[in-house]
Formats: C-alpha cells, sequence, structure tokens
C-alpha cells in the first residue's frame, strides 16, 4: 500500500514599509515569487497575511498585529513553514527581529525566504549569520533615513517643495523642471486667495486677540471655507498659526531654510508674536488678554485695592440706552469677596464698567499724548546716556592702563637678557617678581576692559530695545482712539500689568514692566513716589 506525504502547511507574509511601495503594488511582485517557490517545494500555502505601510525598522514587533497574529497560530500548531519573500520582510531592527526568528524554529516553524533559502539554528555559526543579517538590515534602514533626512534637507535649503500635502495658503504647479528620471516636479508658489485668508486668521489673532474658535466662526460668517468646502476646524487654525512657513522658511525636521521672500505670506515680527500670544495665554498676568469678547477694556486686570481680589464682570438690571431706544444689561466689575466678606473688605462691591474703562482709556490717551509731546531723541537717550558715557570712559581708562603694563612688561623681558650677560642692575629674583606684578595688573586691566565693554553692549542693546519699544507706542498712540474694541484691549494688555480700584474710583494703574523707561519719565508728576509705575486717576 502506499502511503502520500501530507504536504507541509505554509503562512507567507509579505510587507511594503513606504507608501510609494503600496502604491507601486510591490506587494503582488512578492506573493507571486512566494507562491511559486513553495508550488516547487511541494509545499501548501494555507494562510498569506499582507502588512501595508509597516516599517520593520521603526515598528517594534509587539506592535505589528501580523507578527502577533502569525505567532498565535504557530503556538496553535496551525502551520509548519513561515515563507518570506526576502527575511528583512520579518523586520530590519538588530535588536530583536533575529530573536523573533529563533523563536519560531525554537517552536517548531521552519522559516524560509523565497530568495535566501532556510533560516536554521542548527550550530553557532548559525546564530551569528542570522544576527549579522539583521544586524545589516537595521544598518542599511539607518543609512536609508540618513540619505532621506539629507536629501529633504537638500530640498528645503534650495528652497523648493518636499513633497507631501500643500499648506493651505499655497499652490503646486508644473514649471518644466525634472528629477532624474524625466518626471516633471511640482513647484511650491503663494495662492493669492488662500493667502489672503492665511494673513486674516495671523491679523485677528495678533491685533484683535481673536481665539482659534472665534477666529473659526468669524471665517464661517464670512463664508470662507477650507479646501473640502467645510468651516475652518480649530485644530486646523491652531496648526496655521504655528506653520513658520508662511514667514517664507521651509522645514525638514531639524532643518530650516533662510527666507524665501517668493514664498512669504506672513512678515517674520507678526508670526513670532503670534507664537509668543499662543504661549502667553496659559501664563498668568501676560500681556495678551485671555479673551477679547464682551466690550469690558480691562477684564481680568481690575482688582480690589482694598482686599486685593481680582474683580469680575457681573450683570445687575438694566440700563436705557436714548440714542437707540434700547435697553441693554448694566455690566459692572463685581468684588466676590466683599459680597461674602463684607466685615473685612471696606471697599465697593461693584464698580460701572463703563465709567472705569473710560477712566482707564482716558488715562491712557493722555499717557500717548505726553509720548507723541517729547522729541524722540530725549525719550529714546535722555535716560541712559549718561551711563554709556561713563561706560566708555571706563574703557577708556582700563585701555590705558593696559597699555601702559603691557609696555612696562616688554622692557622687564629686555631687562631678563642683561641679566644673562651680566649688565643689568636688576639681579633675576627682582625682576621675576617685577615681571609676576605686571602681569597681574595686565590681566586687571583686561578684565576692567572686558567689563566696561560688556556694559556698554548692555546699555546699547537697551537703547535699541527702547528705541523698538518706543516705535510701538507711538504707533499705538497714533491708532487708539479709531481702534475696536477688541484692538484697544490687545494694547492694554500690553501696556498695563494691572489697575487697582478703590471707593469713588480712586486707583492706581501699574504698568508693565516693558513700559517703565517711558512711564519714569512721563508719569513722574503724576506719581506719589519718584520711579513708581503707578498713576493716580
Amino acid at each position: 500500500m502506499q502511503i502520500t506525504a501530507q504536504k507541509k502547511r505554509v503562512y507567507t507574509l509579505y510587507r511594503v514599509s513606504t507608501k510609494g511601495q503600496v502604491d507601486k503594488n510591490d506587494i503582488p511582485m512578492q506573493k507571486i515569487r512566494c507562491r511559486e517557490f513553495a508550488e516547487q517545494q511541494g509545499w501548501d500555502i494555507v494562510h498569506e497575511v499582507s502588512e501595508l505601510g509597516i516599517s520593520g525598522f521603526k515598528v517594534a514587533t509587539k506592535d505589528r498585529d501580523a507578527i502577533q497574529e502569525i505567532q498565535q497560530d504557530a503556538a496553535l500548531g496551525k502551520f509548519d513553514i513561515l515563507l518570506v519573500f526576502m527575511f528583512d520582510r520579518l523586520g530590519r531592527r538588530d535588536d530583536e527581529t533575529p530573536f523573533v526568528v529563533e523563536w519560531f524554529v525554537r517552536n517548531g516553524i521552519e522559516v524560509w525566504s523565497a530568495e535566501e533559502g532556510q533560516q536554521r539554528f542548527d550550530n553557532h555559526v548559525d546564530k551569528l549569520m542570522n544576527y549579522i543579517r539583521y544586524w545589516q538590515a537595521s544598518g542599511e534602514s539607518i543609512k536609508t533615513s540618513i540619505r532621506t533626512k539629507t536629501r529633504l534637507s537638500q530640498i528645503v535649503q534650495e528652497g523648493r517643495f518636499r513633497g507631501g500635502s500643500c499648506p493651505y495658503g499655497y499652490r503646486l504647479e508644473k514649471k518644466g523642471r525634472l528629477n532624474k528620471k524625466g518626471h516633471e516636479l511640482n513647484e511650491i508658489l503663494v495662492d493669492e486667495a488662500e493667502s489672503a485668508v492665511v494673513k486674516t486668521v495671523f491679523e485677528k489673532y495678533v491685533y484683535e486677540g481673536y481665539g482659534a474658535q472665534r477666529i473659526s466662526r468669524y471665517l464661517l460668517e464670512k463664508g470662507i471655507y477650507n479646501r473640502k468646502g467645510m468651516n475652518f476646524a480649530n485644530t486646523t487654525l491652531v496648526k496655521m498659526l504655528k506653520n513658520i512657513m508662511y514667514t517664507g522658511i521651509l522645514r525638514s525636521g531639524e532643518t530650516q531654510s533662510e527666507i524665501f521672500p517668493e514664498l512669504q505670506i506672513i512678515d517674520p515680527e507678526l508670526y513670532e508674536r503670534a507664537q509668543e500670544i499662543m504661549a502667553k495665554r496659559t501664563q498668568p498676568h501676560s500681556d495678551v488678554p485671555l479673551n477679547t469678547k464682551g466690550k469690558a477694556l480691562l477684564a481680568g486686570l481690575v482688582y480690589c485695592a482694598h482686599c486685593g481680589s481680582k474683580l469680575t464682570l457681573t450683570t445687575s438690571g438694566k440700563r436705557y440706552d436714548r440714542p437707540t431706544g434700547k435697553q441693554t444689561p448694566r455690566v459692572r466689575y463685581c468684588c466676590h469677596y466683599k459680597v461674602r466678606h463684607p466685615q473685612i473688605c471696606d471697599g465697593q462691591s461693584g464698580y460701572g464698567m463703563t465709567k472705569l474703562d473710560e477712566i482707564v482709556e482716558q488715562t491712557i490717551t493722555i499717557l500717548f499724548e505726553r509720548i507723541k509731546a517729547t522729541p524722540r531723541e530725549e525719550m529714546l537717550h535722555t535716560q541712559y546716556e549718561c551711563q554709556l558715557q561713563l561706560g566708555k570712559a571706563a574703557l577708556a581708562q582700563a585701555a590705558e592702563r593696559y597699555k601702559a603694563k603691557d609696555k612696562e612688561l616688554q622692557l622687564y623681558k629686555s631687562e631678563v637678557k642683561k641679566v644673562i650677560e651680566g649688565t643689568s642692575s636688576f639681579d633675576m629674583e627682582l625682576l621675576n617678581e617685577l615681571i609676576a606684578e605686571t602681569k597681574a595688573q595686565i590681566s586687571t586691566a583686561q578684565t576692567e576692559m572686558e567689563n566696561a565693554q560688556a556694559e556698554i553692549d548692555g546699555y546699547e542693546q537697551l537703547s535699541t530695545m527702547i528705541e523698538a519699544r518706543y516705535d510701538k507706542i507711538t504707533t499705538w498712540a497714533d491708532l487708539f482712539a479709531e481702534s475696536t474694541i477688541e484692538a484697544k484691549k490687545m494694547i492694554v494688555a500690553q501696556l498695563i500689568k494691572q489697575v487697582r480700584v478703590g471707593r469713588d474710583y480712586e486707583m492706581e494703574i501699574d504698568l508693565n514692566v516693558n513700559y517703565e523707561m517711558f512711564s519714569g519719565m512721563l508719569l513722574e508728576d503724576q506719581t506719589e513716589e519718584k520711579g513708581d509705575m503707578k498713576e493716580s486717576a
């Protein structure tokens, strides 16, 4: 009686790691080769597993569902052979893949490659070769990754599109440039219609204090939609505000290009201000209002002068507006601590929003008028010119001492030769002492020069900073009266640190420390203490 041998049961694993390989249909190529090999060996393929877009180097075995499924079936004895096109389809991690292969063999599963044959573990040489194979595969993955990152870095440095989705605000257009394979490549260009939306998003965020949700609603109300015809989601707008490409800088990983003017939609200063605002919105006592909703100019900035509690907005009743004939809610800044503990806080329980805002607005207007009335040179240089001149004088004196002591040292060094020749009136011991002392004096003079120069540099940097602040404040002075309430709140948040209000609307205004160089000069006659950054209103 003839006994027919049972065919060995085979599981096959096919894997491609990139989207390009998926698009090029590499899986069928692996599948055809493995099927041909199994037929040649007389095996029976009982199950085929495919992994699409899974990196064998970046993704660990425990995170690969296909490997987990095959290992579970191996433990249950559902197949005899694991067949792959090449062994690197199992993985490319030298610290993991060799031991996965060995696990299958120890559990009675033969591991075969249609191109490389069987992986055995009969002796130490087999184990070593197994490890070397995946060590080489891991090295190739690393080299490929380095080559890819290097090439992408070169592409962005050249100001060319690196691929992927085109950011909103730009469009892709073929301009006749070909790659090495003769394929026409896309160039990235500014899209006029979309770039106008990007500018609106940044301007609303920076100049009017809109948050992402509010910008989303604004665009929707204006009938402005994304490329899919949908409203702009909050997360999309946040990513847009963070995208440095709008300044004309291309980025790939840690690599950033220089600014390409033809790709710039947003001015770098506007972009940086947006980043500052984004960071400061989560910080207490920042120079950015938490939001610019509503008509309250000082929301989040007002404190009770009696108990120190922050005042919150509340409504109580309504008031009649004669010009419009409408009734509107009566909004007040309320001290809830006073309401809860009237015996402790001796201030008022509330202050009218309109009255308080008008007092502060008038004070800011006066401040701006004084700044505009002060000559530019006086404003920028009066406070620091004296210190700068003192620093330059100290530098000159230290330089003279250094020069004199260096000349003295050269004389002592020339005297050494005379001592050796026996023609000097100095003995060597005295000369060594003089040289050592002079060197110490030179070192001291050099340190004094460095300190004086550092002080000069500091004052010059401060002068540059003051000039930038002055330009910003004078711009505010021109715009403040005609600004929207949202824009006014952004200006007030940067200018004012805190407003403390007490009974009968007696108040103190603490200016932001960034503007103390102006307050010290302009508000001196309005303060009770010289140099104190407060104005009584």
